[in-house]
């Protein structure tokens, strides 16, 4: 199997499923151009750029509400991708005399929109979807929605042939669409690299590092950190009142650490998405309580629903030293100017997955990048 260690031979050498084309829905923009640049170089000829992926498209809406999906180029025959962040908080329309933010329910709308507007005119449709939509209501405890499911199961009935995501809240949503093409993607190496370009003086070893998972379901994650590292893990058990809901959700009494010891050390702490941040901040307190050194959080969508000041009160005392975050989804430009966010760029990544499915070859790779990581630690542990 080949994979996309070498651009180069892939464009040479590897035939397009057909000529690829890449939309950037409202909010996307930024990723998308980098994305294309990538895409643009690896495909050049003669040392010249010799294409340019992106398709203009758009959607306007009208006073009263109503929107429509335009695509301003051709699709015919494209193997198209589009790119959406439902996530992203801070697109405005004017709605009447009023100015309303788009919510995740619209962007899903206007990518359902541009999908209409293709006509069935493109060769494969293939959706881009970092964050997924309604990925955090991903199971029925009750008389409730199941919204990630039948988003996947409505853009399969549309003609969508592939969704790739990162970091899936819970990737066995995908057993909602078996026939449909669903990649759950986990940047675990470029975390790593930023981590180390920003820390270069971090000791990654037993003595001195260790992984540590915010609560059960984020064990996984942080187990094939603490596996491909080498060090050890321990866990928080959130401890939850199931007889009351605060924000749709039942409060936590108190997060119980399993594990060895963390004094003295470095600690790790993954997971999918800092919301209000409360949880992560009371993980850094209790280590903090058992004299961690240093307290590093990553999470691949840091959106800080209730702002930023807890996590400043918490650099300025000390409790964290840093907060890893990818560029996947919108970060505000106060959050880019924090000294304690550092930013993981995924558009590269991204941009690899987006040309091995192009061409039709394996993305093993991509997705367990084991050689990779044991390069860069290896690199870092010489420096």
């Amino acid at each position: 199997m080949t994979t996309v260690k070498n651009t180069e031979v892939l464009y040479k050498e590897y035939n397009e499923v057909a000529p690829l084309g890449l939309i950037a829905m409202n909010g996307t923009e930024e990723l998308a151009q980098r994305i294309n640049s990538y895409l643009t170089k690896w495909s050049t000829r003669n040392g010249k750029p010799s294409y340019n992926y992106m398709i203009e498209a758009e959607c306007p809406r009208f006073a009263s509400g109503d929107a429509k999906g335009l695509i301003k180029n051709t699709v015919r025959g494209k193997d198209l991708f589009i790119l959406v962040d439902v996530g992203n908080y801070s697109i405005k329309y004017k709605y009447f005399d009023n100015v309303n933010y788009m919510s995740p329910d619209d962007h899903y709308s206007d990518l359902k929109r541009i999908i209409q507007a293709a006509s069935g005119k493109p060769h494969r449709i293939n959706v881009i979807m970092p964050l997924l939509y309604g990925g955090r209501q991903h199971r029925r405890s009750y008389r409730e929605s199941l919204d990630c499911a039948f988003m996947l199961q409505e853009l399969q009935d549309m003609g969508v042939e592939n969704l790739i995501t990162v970091d899936a809240h819970d990737p066995r949503v995908c057993n909602a669409i078996p026939l449909m093409g669903f990649d759950n993607v986990i940047p675990s190496y470029q975390v790593l690299k930023s981590m180390f370009n920003a820390f270069p003086d971090l000791i990654v070893d037993k003595d001195n590092f260790m992984i540590i998972s915010p609560d059960e379901g984020a064990l996984n994650r942080n187990m094939f950190y603490a596996s491909v590292l080498g060090v050890e893990m321990g866990m928080f058990y959130k401890r939850r009142d199931y007889s009351t809901i605060v924000n749709g959700r039942n409060p936590i009494v108190a997060h119980e650490y399993l594990g060895t010891s963390v004094e003295g050390k470095t600690v790790f702490v993954a997971d999918d998405i800092i919301s209000s941040g409360e949880s992560m901040l009371e993980v850094a307190r209790e280590l903090k309580k058992r004299n961690a050194k240093q307290f590093f959080a990553y999470a691949t969508y840091a959106i800080f629903t209730n702002g930023l000041e807890e996590f400043d009160k918490a650099y300025e005392q000390g409790l964290i030293d840093a907060v890893f975050g990818t560029n996947l989804t919108y970060r505000s430009p106060e959050l880019k100017k924090r000294e304690w966010f550092k930013e993981v760029d995924v558009s590269k990544y991204m941009a690899y997955f987006i040309a091995s499915l192009n061409h039709d070859i394996s993305v093993s790779s991509l997705i367990d990048p084991h050689a990779k990581i044991d390069a860069l630690l290896a690199e870092h542990r010489k420096k």
